[in-house]
């Protein structure tokens, strides 16, 4: 066993690529994975619950968009599929995590509009129309607030955030704490445990 978690910046983890297999808004997805990213070998539930529950950007979307601890690149694939137009910026701290999202980018047909990037490549001045989030709540919720209070106020004006979290890992505390920050946050959505935030100015 290694001391690697899903936010190591370089994770010495064996690659053990494998296929992971599922469906969002009706279409199928086929991505690769492997160990030393977040849910290696599965879409994770959370995530499943986020693309099922949260409103997903359409046709007429033109972005950026963000997807906020991308892993291999389940939710930017969906939202580059399902926003033709817009661009999606995957952004992960494991170095692992870009290169698959990269690759899957390639897969879904979307290289061109996905930008897979280390939080730091990001450019100051850039604002987000939505972002997309399953947080790394296991980094400590300190760790986790600082990236939130970070990337939150990166929204345009009319934006939305989308999150989810589980019920058991603080979701509920979660909610209370970004209202306490002023931001606006409604739960339009609970399944299977998770809660799905909706986050605006």
């Amino acid at each position: 066993m290694t001391g690697d978690h899903y936010f190591t910046p370089q994770p010495g983890t064996a690659p053990d690529r494998r296929e992971i297999e599922f469906s969002a808004a009706g279409r199928d997805y086929e991505l690769v994975s492997s160990g030393g990213v977040f849910s290696a070998y599965r879409l994770d539930p959370g995530t499943a619950v986020l693309l099922r529950k949260a409103d997903l950007p359409g046709p007429g979307t033109t972005g950026p968009l963000l997807d906020l601890g991308c892993g291999y690149g389940p939710i930017a694939c969906v939202l580059a599929t399902e926003a033709p137009a817009a661009e999606v910026w995957a952004v992960d701290v494991n170095s692992r995590a870009r290169e698959l999202a990269a690759e899957n980018a390639a897969r879904t047909g979307a290289a061109d509009r996905i930008r897979v990037a280390a939080p730091e490549e990001v450019p100051d001045g850039l604002t987000f129309a939505e972002i997309w989030s399953n947080p790394p709540i296991r980094i400590g919720k300190a760790e986790l607030h600082t990236m939130l209070l970070h990337w939150l106020p990166r929204l345009t004006p009319d934006g939305v955030a989308w999150l989810v979290v589980g019920r058991h890992l603080g979701g509920d505390s979660l909610h209370r704490w970004l209202t306490e920050q002023g931001w606006r946050v409604e739960r339009p959505a609970s399944q299977k445990g998770y809660r799905v935030l909706r986050v605006t100015r």
